[in-house]
């Protein structure tokens, strides 16, 4: 096995290899603005670090979100081109899953929060480091208040709403060293991992105006 990992869904455009037992090589830059022009040179440098083609690969993960829509599908379509050009199966794995399983956190529950902007977050609720309790939300801060009152939390979100997340801890940002170790892990148990389809939660910002006027030559 040797799994060439993704993430594209927060600020963090992060790479890594697993060969079956643990990373073998990783990347992490942080630049919300330009996802897509540093991927591939982190694909290419991890590839590099490790001594290895990206025709060695056998099989790809990606992080599918919740993230905003512009980022998170530069690493989808990403993923989606690798597995077609190797045939090689595409893995999902939700973003806010890898963070909850690199958090140092022994106990539950916890809850993982990422930064959704427009004074919002992305948000789940664990009971530890490998079981989601709920499916992923996004919410103001202030509305989940009551929800998440008394636990800890991991991510962005967290530690920029500290008066509904007190007890915020880092990783701020999602590696995709946690999301190749994750999915080893499940997928050596046998576990069928989620398709690589993207959980934006929300409509894009940029849409096309309601009066749009179409306007051809006559």
């Amino acid at each position: 096995m040797l799994l060439l990992a993704l993430d594209t869904a927060t600020p963090a455009v992060t790479v890594a290899l697993h060969d079956g037992r643990e990373v073998v090589a990783s990347s992490s830059q942080v630049d919300a603005r330009r996802h897509g022009e540093l991927l591939l040179p982190a694909v290419d440098r991890v590839l590099a670090g490790a001594g290895l083609r990206l025709d060695a690969v056998t099989g790809i993960v990606v992080g599918i979100g919740p993230g905003p829509y512009t980022g998170l599908r530069v690493g989808l379509m990403t993923a989606d081109t690798f597995g077609l050009a190797l045939g090689v199966p595409v893995h999902g794995v939700c973003t806010l899953d890898g963070l909850a399983y690199a958090a140092d956190i022994k106990t539950g529950p916890f809850v993982v929060a990422t930064d959704a902007r427009r004074k919002e977050v992305y948000w789940a609720r664990y009971a530890d480091s490998r079981t989601r309790l709920t499916e992923p939300a996004v919410d103001r801060p202030a509305d989940i208040a009551e929800q998440v009152r008394g636990v800890p939390a991991v991510g962005a979100g967290a530690l920029l709403y500290p008066d509904t997340f007190p007890d915020a801890h880092e990783p701020e940002h999602v590696s995709a060293a946690a999301l190749a170790s994750l999915a080893a892990e499940r997928l050596a148990a046998g576990e069928e991992l989620p398709a690589p389809r993207p959980l934006y939660l929300r409509r894009p910002d940029a849409q096309v105006p309601k009066n749009y006027k179409v306007v051809t030559p006559k």
